[in-house]
């Protein structure tokens, strides 16, 4: 029984392999975005006020992407071994993980809070929006501060 947990740690390839194919395909998709982007761009002749929102999107796109491949390396890093990383990519823990993805999270929200406030279609619903945004961001801070405590 030792031995099949001790091997079970090699389900985690499954969740790595999927990550990072999910990254894959996000950063495939963030660039023809980006492409049709600058096309929609050139075709204004570079006068579109709203072409701003089609690159907030892709920064949001390329964040996502971003966060499934530092899943990846993460769960392989916690489960399977080292990986020859900068220090500022390697994970330890769960904790760590968790408090890089959040802040992740929060960067995707404020992107989209940013999107949502260029196009500013009602006050009261951006105004909703972004202290939903706010308690869901501090939320998450206090999470990855003081979480491990617990």
């Amino acid at each position: 029984m030792k031995a099949i947990l001790e091997r079970s740690k090699y389900l985690v390839v499954i969740g790595i392999v999927f990550s990072l194919l999910g990254a894959v395909a996000v950063f495939l998709w963030g660039a023809i975005i980006t492409v049709d982007s600058i096309v929609g761009l050139l075709e204004t002749d570079l006068k579109d006020p709203l072409a701003t929102i089609a690159f907030v999107k892709v920064m949001d796109i390329f964040l996502v992407a971003t966060a499934l491949l530092f899943f990846a390396v993460a769960l392989y890093e916690l489960f399977i071994g080292d990986l020859d990383l900068p220090a500022w990519l390697s994970v330890k823990n769960l904790d760590g993980l968790k408090a890089k993805l959040g802040s992740v999270a929060i960067l995707i929200m404020a992107i989209t809070f940013v999107e949502r406030l260029i196009k500013w279609e009602k006050a009261q619903d951006t105004l909703f929006f972004g202290l939903a945004v706010a308690a869901v961001s501090l939320t998450l801070v206090a999470f990855s501060r003081f979480g491990k405590e617990a």
